[in-house]
């Protein structure tokens, strides 16, 4: 009967290291799944800030593009309010002209830009290029005096100066058109660059949830084996006290009183469990 005894000991403490084991290892791989989850948590912070730039980028982006549609626009317009004001000035001219008589302005103009041509492009003795020289002074010079002549036309004055604004308009909503563009493609690769970001984050964030995942499964099974042991040793706690009794002639029962064993094992330093902790705290002892 002894030897029965000390057998269930041996087995019991077996049990005893096994259910420890088994605990330190569902401890620390519940460790490990928060630090998993503060992980995944940190992740998903970040992509849900870069996440909020890029949407940032975007509106300012479409807002740009917006602009663009807008001075595109308003730049065919000044275009169309530069064109009909063109034409409104070579009427008003050729009307002068026509009453004033003299070569039309329009003529001088493309005699000036072949004879300047002509300077450029041909090899001329020295007195060709004088002669060549004064007859482009001398169309300047009728140029000049015809563009003088018109602006002392009111009429003539204004539809040219309304031209002229019409023009510088069409360059200025050009030139935005430029910026606004340029600005537009600035704020769109920065959002490209941020969702590519917001991408890699998700990964990692699905990577870490996946990783808890296997860390949590594994620590439940742990958890699993150490309550099974914990059962088991209950179970040879029961064994060994009626294998004791029935070694002290004493009657045979089928468990010892559970506080008793509990109290018996805390003083002598033997490891218990939370829920044997409970069964104390539940004792009307």
């Amino acid at each position: 009967m002894v030897d029965a005894v000390e057998e269930l000991e041996k087995r019991r403490a077996e049990a005893n290291r096994r259910a420890d084991e088994f605990r330190d290892e569902r401890d620390r791989l519940n460790a490990q799944a928060r630090e998993w989850a503060e992980r995944r948590m940190a992740v998903i912070d970040e992509l849900r800030a870069k996440s909020g730039e890029a949407q940032l980028h975007r509106h300012e982006r479409d807002a740009l593009n917006e602009g663009v549609r807008d001075e595109k626009r308003a730049r065919d317009e000044s275009n169309h309010a530069f064109e009909t004001l063109s034409e409104k000035v070579a009427e008003l001219k050729h009307t002068r002209q026509s009453r004033a008589g003299g070569v039309p302005l329009w003529r001088l103009r493309k005699e000036l830009k072949e004879l300047e041509f002509k300077h450029m492009t041909s090899s001329l003795t020295k007195e060709s290029e004088g002669r060549l020289l004064s007859e482009i002074q001398r169309l300047q010079r009728e140029i000049r005096v015809q563009e003088e002549a018109f602006h002392q036309d009111p009429e003539v004055d204004q539809a040219m100066r309304e031209a002229e604004n019409a023009r510088v308009a069409a360059e200025e909503h050009h030139r935005l058109v430029g910026e606004l563009a340029e600005r537009a493609q600035r704020e769109h690769e920065s959002m490209v660059r941020l969702f590519e970001e917001v991408d890699r984050l998700r990964r990692e964030a699905d990577e870490a949830q996946a990783k808890l995942l296997e860390v949590k499964a594994a620590s439940d099974e742990a958890h699993r084996k150490h309550i099974q042991c914990i059962e088991e040793v209950r179970d040879l706690e029961k064994m060994l006290y009626a294998a004791r009794a029935k070694a002290s002639g004493l009657p045979e029962v089928l468990e010892p009183p559970k506080e008793e064993d509990l109290f018996a094992r805390f003083k002598k330093g033997g490891k218990i469990s939370t829920e044997d902790l409970m069964a104390l705290q539940k004792s009307p002892r």
